[in-house]
């Protein structure tokens, strides 16, 4: 497990809850001056642990008010159907995230769309018809209750 010190671990945590915070600002918060602060954020990003900032945009305020889970099985993994569906899945401006899944299905798709008719359109006229597609679950989200939300750090102070 990465090795992180008690200055670190706080820069991660603020950094997290608020990536607008200037290096003095995040210094003042975190104990150090200016410039230890600015070496470890830089080595943080260099790490790969800092991954980049983003705003964060309310769906529903961009008129995507259709927010699904589905889960995808493909037909076999014998052939080269994984890689082709997760690269058809990459052009897919729909789709906000993907993962590989144990079980029952093989892939998760978070998925945003303006309205339900323009899931059904989504799912039967694009998911539907990649090669190798067997079949798909759909899960509407009522509400989103927590999340996206923060990378757990508790595991790092112990």
């Amino acid at each position: 497990m990465p090795q992180f010190d008690e200055f670190e671990i706080r820069m991660i945590d603020i950094l997290q809850r608020d990536g607008r915070k200037s290096i003095s600002e995040l210094a003042h918060e975190i104990g150090l001056s200016n410039t230890p602060c600015a070496r470890r954020f830089d080595a943080l990003q260099q790490a790969g642990v800092i991954k980049g900032f983003n705003a964060a945009i309310s769906r529903r305020a961009v008129g995507l008010m259709v927010e699904v889970f589905i889960q995808v099985r493909l037909v076999s993994h014998s052939d080269d159907s994984p890689e082709r569906f997760t690269a058809a899945v990459q052009r897919m401006d729909e789709v906000s995230a993907c993962w590989t899944m144990t079980g029952e299905y093989d892939f998760l798709l978070h998925v945003m769309v303006p309205s339900v008719d323009d899931l059904n359109d989504f799912v039967m006229h694009r998911l539907m018809r990649l090669p190798g597609v067997r079949d798909v679950h759909t899960q509407l989200v009522l509400q989103n209750i927590k999340g996206p939300g923060h990378v757990p750090l508790g595991h790092l102070k112990k």
